[in-house]
Formats: structure tokens, C-alpha cells, sequence
């Protein structure tokens, strides 16, 4: 349910493939491969999800669950279950526009592109993470980096965004396994080249069928004693899904 479900292909971007590896042996890695896996680590042609979100601070710590579901890279809906305060609260996202649902107040609010980048739900993600508007693929050109001493086994991508598009991110680091490509790391750095924020994945399960990182936990490097941590509880794949589900009709359903 989230992207923390990460959004064709419209651009041939450089670096189909580039070679890594010791003066012994050499390898053929994919680099274009590795970012469209990430990209789309979490969605297929439609998913469903259950999970917890962890909110941490020095001061106090909630838990949310909800429900996600997901269309392809352009369509994602959220719901939170519980706790009983954020009920029935829910995030649309349909190509560039976004909407969130307060049952409280009975209000839509359709979220600009200038708050994309604000926080969902008091998390250390943004609203962007957890829709995925933006696309690492799309969005930014990439290169294999060198990993240091302390990295072995971790193939290193450094994504760069287009300068024809406004993007937060002066770059992103992107570490994977060697054996499977699956994710370990993203380190985000603004246009000065500082350290703002590191996403970690850990718990590798068999979810829908694929092999996965089940936890995903956000640190941001500006604020001291805050994380927030998704768990996925359950995923499933390329399913059945309503006409109605990504509607603003179904955004202020409770059920």
C-alpha cells in the first residue's frame, strides 16, 4: 500500500549496461535493469497490500495500518484501518494529481504539486513516496559508482536527476545486492551534496510470489531520534480490480 510502492518508459536514458567487478573477473550489469526493479519493486500490472507504518520521534510514537492498492506506475489508493483517530483517511493518486481524505471534516483536499514533497501523515515520508509521482527512471539519469571497502557484495548506483526537470533531490545513491539486485539502501542528497535522509530495507520475504525487502524504515539525517518504519504484512499480484477503486467516489467511502 504504499509505493512504498515505488512508478512507458519514455526516454532512452545512457547506461544500458556497464561493467563491474575485480581485474579478475567481469560482469555485465544492467544498470537501466536495476532502477526500473526498484522503481517497480512493489507494483505490477495491479497489487494489493496490507501494512504498518511505525512513526517515531523523541517525544512519542504511533502506529497507522492500512490497505493499499495500486494500478501499473499511475494509480495508487491508500486507506488507513486504524488507529481509530485516522480511520477511514485515505490518499488518492490518478497520473499527476493527487487527493487526500479527512472523514473527519468530510473534506477532499486535492494536494498541489508544491506539497508533494511535504510530510504524509507526520512521517518521515513524503506524500511522493508514498505515491511515487516522481520515477527514478523517468526522472533521473544514472551510473554505476565504486563501493568502498566496507560495501562488499553492493553494486552502487548514483542517479542524477534531468536538468529539464524540478527535482528535490541534488542526487540519489542507490545500493543493491550483487546476487539479486534487490535493495539495501537509497542515501538522498541535496544540490549542496549533503546527507538529508537515508531509506534502509531489510527482512527479505516471499511476498506475492516475489522475493522482497518486507521492511522499509526512513531515517532523516536533519532531525535527531526521528524514523518511521513500514512493515508489509501481505502483497499480492496482478489481481482483479474494481472500476470504482481509484475514484474520488471510493476515496470518501469508510468502508
Amino acid at each position: 500500500m504504499i509505493r512504498l510502492i515505488l512508478p512507458i518508459w519514455l526516454l532512452l536514458l545512457p547506461a544500458l549496461s556497464l561493467t563491474a567487478g575485480t581485474p579478475d573477473t567481469t560482469e555485465q550489469v544492467d544498470v537501466e535493469e536495476i532502477i526500473r526493479r526498484v522503481d517497480r519493486l512493489y507494483r505490477s500490472q495491479s497489487s494489493y497490500s496490507e501494512l504498518e507504518m511505525e512513526i517515531i520521534t523523541p517525544h512519542w510514537q504511533r502506529t497507522l495500518a492500512m490497505y493499499c492498492w495500486s494500478e501499473g506506475i499511475e494509480k495508487t489508493f491508500i486507506r488507513i484501518t486504524s488507529p481509530q483517530k485516522e480511520k477511514g483517511v485515505a490518499t488518492l493518486r490518478v497520473g499527476n494529481e493527487m487527493w487526500n481524505y479527512l472523514p473527519k471534516t468530510n473534506k477532499v483536499i486535492k494536494i498541489p504539486p508544491s506539497m508533494m514533497m511535504g510530510s504524509w501523515m507526520g512521517s518521515d515520508f513524503t506524500n511522493d513516496d508514498l505515491v511515487k509521482e516522481s520515477s527514478l527512471f523517468e526522472d533521473y539519469s544514472y551510473e554505476l559508482i565504486p563501493p568502498d571497502s566496507t560495501e562488499e557484495g553492493l553494486l552502487l548506483v548514483n542517479c542524477i536527476p534531468r536538468e529539464d526537470l524540478a527535482v528535490v533531490w541534488g542526487n540519489i545513491v542507490i545500493a543493491v545486492s550483487e546476487s539479486d539486485h534487490l535493495p539495501r539502501w537509497q542515501k538522498y542528497y541535496d544540490e549542496k551534496g549533503a546527507l538529508m535522509r537515508v531509506m534502509t530495507y531489510s527482512r527479505v520475504k516471499n511476498l506475492g510470489g516475489r522475493k522482497l525487502p518486507s521492511v522499509i524504515e526512513m531515517v532523516p539525517q536533519n532531525k535527531e531520534g526521528h524514523r518511521t518504519v513500514f512493515r508489509y504484512l501481505k502483497v499480492e499480484f496482478d489481481i482483479a480490480l474494481d472500476d470504482e477503486t481509484f475514484t474520488l467516489r471510493n476515496l470518501r467511502s469508510h468502508e
